[in-house]
């Protein structure tokens, strides 16, 4: 490494926040990114470990000890350069990964990890600012064509590969923007959508054709997922059309809470909270929008989800915003002699809580409150965890005020209908059953029909997306010719 010494002289630098106060008054994002000085010392943290478990820790396999030592040493083109050759979209992951390479950071072991994810977003915003980020069109054509179903993160990603690797390639969409839950789940103060905007101008420059408002199959009429299309294509249409399908769809079907009161006007998805605040920040006008202003809001759900609604429910002007976990609260410092270099369960806090929340763990809810149909207040019951069960505590039941309640328990498994619409052969949660290893890559039980991504593995990571993303492209492409350039 270019500073054999760093990780021993420097510390770990953290990116920087706007104000609370000033971020709340709107949507953007407030991260302030590392400046090149102060990336090029993070960079020299970078231990000459031998084995870099960051590489493995990271799913799509970012060659991360390489960028560092580029960055260290002033070469930021070719730390663009490398960090494409595994990363379709570094400025996603850049922005919202939660980072597993710095959880296997060998420096992690005892001490603070690298600012391996902070590097990363210096170096794309870098390559964005210098122009480095170009269409890359296939020299040439193999005649062949591919729809991708689902314009989400895994979507894209193969999308780009298979059009790369000459194929004429077609995504299909269902609402009125690419992007799935990047465009429509997580809020613009986290990721601002213009960074979807470009990377869909390299693809259609590129070659890929991007056909929004088109649902495949017929959508069930009672979903709650978020729909806007206003046309439709069969699967038997798609099949006939082209010579390979990718199924590539969100796990966008929300665990429910079914609990007495759960019809009242005041309780809602996250999905349906969520996603038309982003539509409204891209101009468009709603009818009837879940707004928080003046409310008292109860979050179900500790995670990253519910994070998204704190941190929205504030700028809406929420009078109070209570975040509830059914889980215990977990320790403040991981274990880390018995966690590294695995995800380490710890307290985490995110930049929506520090605007304003309060945090109640180990909580179950017990009903929903009304008056004339509408939500007043939540009745709950402390919980404690024996023997791996959730056990009431007794005497611990409580009413908190409440106008609003938004699901955020995560996601059980993509819309049926779409994998029924193929015949597409479900696992035991409802995800696409398809595997990942060569032999399989990606196929489902219909020829020519693959599946990759959340529909496949089920709720996950961004970074997940991307790297099925591209391994799918890569057995797609095998799958068309026989043999195939790209990585998987």
């Amino acid at each position: 490494m270019g500073k054999v010494t760093g990780f021993m002289e420097f510390e770990r630098l953290e990116e920087g926040y706007l104000p609370v106060e000033k971020r709340l008054k709107d949507y953007k994002e407030f991260v302030i990114g590392l400046k090149a000085d102060d990336a090029k010392v993070q960079g020299a943290r970078c231990m000459d470990c031998g084995t870099p478990f960051c590489n493995n820790g990271c799913p799509v396999n970012n060659v991360i000890p390489d960028f560092n030592d580029l960055v260290y040493k002033g070469d930021w083109q070719n730390a663009a350069a490398v960090l494409h050759t595994t990363n379709n979209f570094p400025e996603f992951t850049g922005r919202i990964c939660p980072a597993p390479c710095e959880a296997a950071c060998t420096l992690n072991v005892n001490d603070d990890a690298v600012g391996i994810k902070s590097i990363e977003h210096a170096i794309i915003d870098k390559a964005w600012e210098q122009g480095w980020v170009k269409p890359l069109p296939a020299e040439v054509k193999t005649g062949k064509k591919v729809a991708v179903v689902g314009a989400g993160p895994a979507g894209l990603a193969a999308a780009q590969q298979l059009a790369r690797a000459g194929h004429e390639v077609t995504v299909y969409e269902k609402n009125d923007r690419v992007g799935g839950l990047l465009r429509y789940g997580i809020p613009d103060f986290k990721m601002e959508k213009s960074h979807i905007d470009r990377r869909v101008k390299q693809m259609e420059a590129e070659g890929v054709v991007f056909k929004t408002g088109v649902v495949v199959g017929e959508w069930p009429k009672d979903s709650k997922v978020t729909n806007w299309a206003k046309s439709a294509v069969s699967a038997d249409e798609l099949k006939a059309q082209f010579d390979a399908v990718l199924l590539s769809g969100g796990s966008e079907q929300s665990r429910d809470l079914p609990v007495p009161g759960r019809e009242l006007e005041g309780v809602y998805f996250a999905m349906e909270f969520l996603p038309q605040q982003n539509k409204v920040n891209a101009g468009d006008k709603l009818k009837g929008q879940i707004r928080a202003d003046g409310k008292h809001v109860i979050v179900i759900g500790g995670g990253d989800t519910g994070s998204d609604c704190v941190g929205t429910s504030n700028r809406h002007g929420a009078v109070s915003v209570t975040q509830f976990e059914v889980m215990p609260k977990p320790p403040v410092e991981e274990d880390r002699p018995m966690t590294w270099p695995y995800w380490p369960l710890k307290l985490r806090t995110s930049s929506s809580h520090d605007e304003g929340c309060t945090r109640e763990f180990a909580i179950s809810t017990k009903e929903f409150l009304g008056e004339k149909g509408k939500l007043v207040g939540v009745k709950t019951v402390r919980v404690e965890w024996q023997g791996g069960k959730m056990v009431e505590v007794p005497g611990s039941e409580q009413v908190l005020k409440a106008d609003l309640a938004l699901l955020a328990m995560g996601f059980v498994n993509p819309v049926a209908t779409v994998l029924e619409a193929f015949g597409v052969e479900k696992d035991a949660r409802g995800n696409a059953k398809a595997g990942v290893e060569a032999a399989t890559g990606y196929r489902t039980n219909v020829d020519m029909v693959f599946a990759a991504g959340d529909i496949r593995r089920g709720q996950s990571l961004v970074v997940w997306a991307i790297r099925e993303g591209r391994q799918a492209a890569r057995a797609v492409d095998e799958f068309l010719m026989g043999t195939s350039a790209l990585p998987r």
